[in-house]
């Protein structure tokens, strides 16, 4: 027995990721698209044999669509997931929750107000190779972790989304404020937060647009690089950097450095955790390469979701997972780059 799921937005990551995996999902029977641009919802609902919302409420009160994907802009999450809950579906929001934390606990009332499921897509989590590591920490194999160093950096999103040009809304501070700290970064606070069941609490931070331009060719009005020196409520210390002018390979890259050895992830195409053991031993796993922009792979959040709606289970990332990596980006950047006062 199947159900209908509904996708608000259809840009680029509707088309890669959740359409996609939403059609190879076995208890979902129809997807339904909804976009202001209707004719991208046509496309969409054309090529995964969906059918089109003309109008959010359509989606909305649709007695057949029991969730919904918040695949909007960042400016619209909690206007769009908000909605969605308190109109009884479960939902998966994009990344991040909100562009502000202000925004965040706002839908936080409403998933609380409507008693449905709602997830984040912090999508890193899903990895076999992030989940091995985790266990290997979990087990304390290494000993305590001491510091780590992450990083997510790539060319730049210009080149994914929908209108491949820099008039990207990545680009548009009012749409996204955060920059690349809240298209790359907050995935990795994400990370970090669940591979070391810790949360970062203190850090200091540089951030500048160092190279990307808008359409009139002046710099972009939010940050393209970031670097941050991190301390965990455990005492743990590391660094970040996040970048969209990685223009080589992308690096989606973490060391941990624990008491008895060092984890390497995602260093090496084919052996994408090594363990490197105090006394000169290595331990190698080949897993699966890491998903990236150029090479879209299944991530395992939709069918995530699912499960956790059919066998009633907590979402695997919640609100407040999401909301306490956010207070982390938000700190980052300094409370008046995003208009906050």
């Amino acid at each position: 027995m199947g159900f209908n799921v509904g996708i608000i937005g259809c840009g680029s990551i509707t088309r890669y990721r959740h359409a996609p995996e939403y059609k190879a999902n076995p208890f979902v029977d129809q997807i339904v698209f909804y976009d202001r641009n209707i004719e991208r919802a046509q496309s969409l609902a054309a090529e995964f044999g969906g059918r089109v919302a003309e109008k959010l409420e359509d989606l909305l009160m649709d007695p057949t669509i029991v969730a919904i994907s918040d695949c909007s802009s960042n400016e619209a999450h909690h206007i769009y997931t908000s909605k969605a809950l308190l109109s009884g579906k479960h939902v998966l929001c994009e990344k991040p929750i909100a562009m502000s934390v202000k925004h965040a606990e706002e839908i936080a009332r409403a998933e609380r107000k409507s008693g449905k499921k709602l997830m984040v897509d912090h999508n890193q989590r899903f990895t076999k190779v992030h989940q091995k590591a985790k266990e290997i920490l979990e087990k304390k194999e290494l000993g305590e972790v001491l510091t780590f160093k992450t990083t997510f950096g790539h060319q730049g999103p210009e080149g994914w989304g929908v209108t491949k040009s820099n008039a990207t809304w990545f680009f548009n501070k009012e749409r996204s404020p955060f920059g690349v700290a809240g298209d790359l970064g907050i995935h990795k606070i994400d990370l970090i937060h669940y591979l070391l069941d810790d949360q970062i609490e203190d850090l200091h931070t540089f951030h500048g647009t160092l190279d990307k331009v808008d359409v009139r060719g002046k710099p972009i009005e939010v940050c393209d690089n970031v670097v941050s020196i991190l301390k965990t409520r455990k005492g743990r210390l590391g660094t970040a950097s996040f970048s969209w002018t990685y223009y080589g390979k992308e690096d989606n890259s973490t060391t941990i450095y624990c008491q008895k050895g060092i984890i390497k992830i995602y260093h090496q195409d084919d052996s994408q955790l090594i363990i490197e053991m105090n006394d000169g031993s290595k331990i190698t796993y080949e897993l699966e390469s890491i998903q990236t922009n150029d090479n879209q792979t299944s991530t395992g959040v939709i069918d995530a979701f699912i499960d956790c709606i059919i066998n009633d289970k907590l979402p695997p990332v919640t609100s407040s997972e999401a909301i306490a990596s956010l207070k982390v980006v938000e700190k980052m950047l300094g409370i008046e780059v995003l208009g906050t006062k």
